[in-house]
C-alpha cells in the first residue's frame, strides 16, 4: 500500500462514527520500585513499594483508546461501570479521550471490572509485571440492565458507520454483550454498517456478525482439530465468511493475520519482522480496532489487514503498556513494510 492510498483511508477516520459495545475494565498499573523494597515487619513476607498508579481505560477501551489514536470523529460507549472509585477512574480517563457517554450507564449492582497490574520499574531494564489482580462480577447480569444496554444499541445504530462487539468476561451472561446485545446487534444491520464481533470464549453462539478470531477459535467453531495448515484456514474462513454474509478475520500471531469477505477469496497478510523485545498484551483488540476503522473508511480486504498488521506490530514493541498506534506511526511502517 502506498503512502497517497493510506493517507486516503485515514483522511476519512475523522469523520466516522464507530460504537464500541462490550465490556470495559480499569487497566490500573501500580508501578513499583525495585529499590524500595522491604520486608514486613508484621508478617515477614515482601513489600513491593508502589511509586506511581497510572489508569487506563482496558479491554473494550483498549479498542477505544487505538480509535481514538487513529483520530476517529465520534466514539460511543456501550457498556457499565460500577458505582464505586474504579468506574469513577474509567469514566475519567473515558471523557478525557472524548468518548461519548450517553450509553455508558454507572450502575449499582455491578463492579467495575478491574485488571490491577503490578508493575516492577527498574532502570535499565524492562518493566516486569507481577501477578494481576482481577475483579469481575460471576454473577449473571440483571435482565433490565441487558434490556437496556440493547436497546440503547439498537437505537444508537443507525446514526454510526460501525458497531464494534469485544466480550471480555470468563462466564458467559456475566458482562455487556449478553444475549439480548448480540440479537440487537443482528438486528440493527444495514447496508454499509460495518459490525465486527470478537470473545475472549469463542463465537460459537453469536448470530451471524463480522467475526474477528484467532485459528484455535476458528478450529473449534468448524469443529474441527486445530491446524497449523494456512490453506485450511483459508478454506474455513472463506467457508464462514459465506455463511455469515460478513467479513471473518483470523489472526496467526507471528503469521499474520487471514481474512475473507462473502464474495472475495480468503487472503493471507504476512505478520512483520520483530525488532527486540515484545508484550502483545493489546494487540488483538488493536487490530479489531483498525480492521472496523479500515473497512468503515472504504479500504479493501488486503488493505485493511496490511493496516492492521502495521498497527499490531507498533503495539506489540510497546512494553510495560497496552498500546495504541497512531497514524503517523502506522504511515511509517507501511512504508518499511516489504
Amino acid at each position: 500500500m502506498n503512502h497517497d492510498r493510506f493517507a486516503a483511508i485515514a483522511g476519512r477516520y475523522p469523520g466516522l462514527r464507530v460504537a464500541v459495545v462490550g465490556d470495559f475494565f480499569l487497566d490500573r498499573y501500580l508501578l513499583i520500585d525495585p529499590e524500595r523494597a522491604e520486608v514486613s515487619i508484621e508478617t515477614g513476607l515482601d513489600v513491593h513499594n508502589v511509586v506511581d498508579v497510572r489508569s487506563q481505560p482496558g479491554a473494550a477501551g483498549t479498542i477505544v483508546n487505538n480509535l481514538v489514536a487513529l483520530g476517529v470523529g465520534e466514539i460511543h460507549a456501550v457498556g457499565f461501570c460500577g458505582d464505586d472509585g474504579e468506574g469513577y477512574e474509567l469514566r475519567r480517563a473515558l471523557l478525557a479521550r472524548g468518548v461519548g457517554l450517553d450509553d455508558f450507564l454507572t450502575v449499582s449492582t455491578r463492579r467495575t471490572p478491574t485488571y490491577c497490574k503490578p508493575l516492577v520499574v527498574a532502570e535499565g531494564a524492562p518493566p516486569r509485571e507481577l501477578n494481576r489482580l482481577d475483579t469481575k462480577n460471576w454473577s449473571p447480569t440483571p435482565t433490565g440492565l441487558r434490556r437496556d444496554l440493547a436497546s440503547r444499541l439498537e437505537a444508537l445504530a443507525g446514526r454510526v458507520d460501525a458497531i464494534i462487539l469485544m466480550d471480555q468476561v470468563d462466564l458467559p451472561e456475566t458482562g455487556v454483550v449478553t444475549a439480548e446485545v448480540r440479537r440487537a446487534a443482528h438486528a440493527s444491520h444495514r447496508d454499509g454498517l460495518i459490525t465486527l464481533a470478537d470473545s475472549r470464549r469463542g463465537l460459537r453462539d453469536y448470530p451471524p456478525l463480522g467475526f474477528k478470531m484467532n485459528a484455535v477459535e476458528l478450529a473449534r467453531m468448524a469443529g474441527t482439530l486445530e491446524s497449523a495448515d494456512l490453506d485450511t484456514i483459508r478454506h474455513l474462513a472463506g467457508d464462514l465468511a459465506r455463511e455469515n454474509r460478513r467479513p471473518v478475520f483470523v489472526t496467526l500471531a507471528e503469521r499474520g493475520i487471514v481474512g475473507s469477505l462473502p464474495d472475495e477469496a480468503p487472503e493471507h497478510i504476512p505478520a512483520l519482522p520483530l525488532l527486540g523485545p515484545i508484550d502483545i498484551v493489546g494487540a488483538g483488540d488493536c487490530v479489531t480496532a483498525n480492521l472496523a476503522a479500515a473497512l468503515a473508511a472504504g479500504a479493501g480486504l488486503r488493505e485493511a489487514m496490511k493496516i492492521a498488521m502495521a498497527a499490531a506490530s507498533i503495539v506489540i514493541h510497546q512494553l510495560g503498556t497496552t498500546g495504541s498506534a497512531n497514524t503517523a506511526e502506522i504511515a511509517r511502517s507501511l512504508a518499511n513494510r516489504p
